[in-house]
């Protein structure tokens, strides 16, 4: 990554009262979309102040496209499109006025502020009710107005808490995949921090994990996605020490867990045949074999500590 580019925490902590809410956390990202992801408490919130200048560090640095969040917070704020998880809407205003007014908070000349509110109303669907005022909007349609402002300054940073918090199921599909449209346009840096791990899953490249004030976990989702690795699930009958011993001459990697379970990777694809040659000959039955990729839920539950497994 070339100096100055993407958005950077070098040993950034932070602590509020007594508590420290970050410690020490370094980071640097500047992909298409980053998921940001931990239970409550983890700092997620805190990190999104520091990335925005509201929070001064005790120590470490934040800079965003190369401009100090502390000293430099005016044009950092510049660079940035923000939905809150509140409703953070202006009663009184109609749609394109709360969108217009944001657009030319950011900088955009009236005329210019006016048009590109109208444009965003109708790309985020919200083109027939734009003259209503937005305190009359469904839940659905303040996230989908939240949305517009938040690309009203034209961002290169947008950062999005919460999005889809409270949306039914039809309006959480059509909020992501206006969130797909906008990382595809490959116009913006997208961060979203959620608790819901598919809308990671479906919108995020890769993924960060706080716990406990400190990044446990960071994954590439998209590497994972387009990964040849050779991972299986099997479920087996039978005792198999000896057949354990046997996979480790042609396995990678094997995890043990209760109840005959197994994952094994595989170095090449003809190791498949090995393998059933390998359970016939120490008299184990494979019952189920099954390919699989880690899902974000297991990934995040193996960074919490918590993902079931016994290596023994």
């Amino acid at each position: 990554m070339v100096a100055g580019e993407g958005i950077l925490l070098d040993g950034v902590s932070v602590r509020l009262g007594r508590r420290l809410v970050l410690d020490d956390v370094t980071a640097r990202f500047g992909g298409r979309a980053i998921g940001l992801l931990g239970p409550n408490g983890a700092g997620k919130t805190t990190l999104i102040n520091a990335l925005l200048g509201f929070v001064r560090p005790e120590a470490g640095r934040v800079t965003v496209f190369g401009h100090d969040t502390l000293r430099e917070r005016t044009a950092v704020h510049a660079l940035c499109g923000y939905l809150p998880e509140t409703d953070a809407v202006v009663p009184g205003l109609s749609g394109v006025r709360f969108v217009c007014l944001m657009a030319e908070l950011a900088g955009l000349p009236a005329g210019r502020a006016l048009a590109r509110a109208h444009d965003l109303l109708h790309f985020v669907g919200l083109g027939e009710a734009r003259y209503r005022h937005v305190e009359t909007y469904s839940t659905g349609m303040k996230q989908l107005v939240k949305l517009a402002q938040a690309l009203a300054g034209a961002p290169r940073l947008l950062i999005l808490d919460e999005p889809t918090a409270g949306l039914d199921p039809r309006h959480r599909a059509e909020f992501l995949r206006l969130l797909r449209e906008v990382r595809d346009a490959g116009e913006v840096t997208m961060l979203l921090s959620s608790h819901l791990l598919r809308d990671v899953e479906e919108v995020c490249d890769e993924v960060l994990i706080l716990r406990d004030g400190r990044i446990v976990a960071r994954h590439d989702l998209e590497t994972e996605r387009c990964s040849e690795r050779l991972v299986y699930e099997l479920e087996l009958r039978g005792d198999h020490s000896a057949f354990v011993t046997e996979l480790q001459r042609f396995a990678r990697e094997i995890t043990r867990a209760p109840r005959g379970r197994m994952r094994v990777e595989l170095a090449e694809p003809g190791a498949v045949t090995r393998l059933f040659e390998a359970a016939l000959a120490c008299g184990v039955q494979i019952r189920r074999l099954e390919r699989r990729r880690d899902s974000l839920e297991e990934i995040f539950l193996a960074a919490m500590g918590d993902d079931g497994r016994d290596d023994s």
